[in-house]
This record gives structure tokens, sequence and C-alpha cells, in this order.
């Protein structure tokens, strides 16, 4: 298998209003990103119809909320996010949130995010 990691992906980075997102890898049914979520801030509560996330926190801690139930997570620990679950997480500590994100699926379009109101 040859997985795309060239400078191009890199190149992709981007500051959202909720902190950092850089791609790392994608191929066909998979695409690896490092979200940085600043302190204060969240992913808004969202679903997806054609993915699946494993977001796994490398540094800090957050609070997830997947179909109404809220968890914390902290550094070392992953979070499965199955097709069509309302999910979002939040950064309620004083230093960023840095989660690997692996979404799987047959489409990874980014407008496969369903916003829903929290």
């Amino acid at each position: 298998m040859n997985i795309q990691t060239t400078p191009e992906v890199f190149d992709q980075s981007a500051r959202r209003t909720w902190g950092h997102c850089t791609p790392l890898t994608e191929q066909g049914r998979f695409k690896v990103r490092h979200l940085i979520i600043a302190p204060g801030q969240s992913l808004g509560l969202q679903s997806h119809f054609h993915r699946s996330e494993h977001w796994i926190a490398v540094s800090g801690s957050g609070r997830v909320t997947l179909n109404g139930v809220a968890h914390d997570l902290f550094e070392n620990q992953s979070v499965d996010i199955p097709i069509g679950a309302l999910h979002m997480i939040e950064n309620h500590g004083k230093v960023d949130l840095h989660l690997i994100e692996v979404q799987t699926g047959a489409y990874l379009g980014e407008d496969d995010i369903i916003r829903h109101a929290s």
C-alpha cells in the first residue's frame, strides 16, 4: 500500500475558529489529521452520513459528548465515533488539546459534516 505523505498534504494545514487542523495522510477510505483545540474552544455538535472517526488524545484533555453522553478524554485515551453518531469535543483545560483523528468510510469530504444545535 502506498500511503500519501508528500509535502503537498502537509501544506493544507488550516487555522479554524477552534484551533488548528493539519492533514497527515489520506488514501482511499481513510484520512488522518492532527487537530489542536485551543483552551475554551470546541468542535460543535455534528454527525456524518458516510464516515466514522476515531479520536486519540495525545496531549491535553477534553470533554467528549457522544449521543448525549459526556465523558472526559485524557492523554493516551481514545474514543470511537460511529457513522451517524451525534458528537462534539470541547477543551475545558488550560492547555491545547492535541488529537489524532482517523476518519474511515466510503466518503471523507468536508461536506459530510452535518451540524446540529448544541
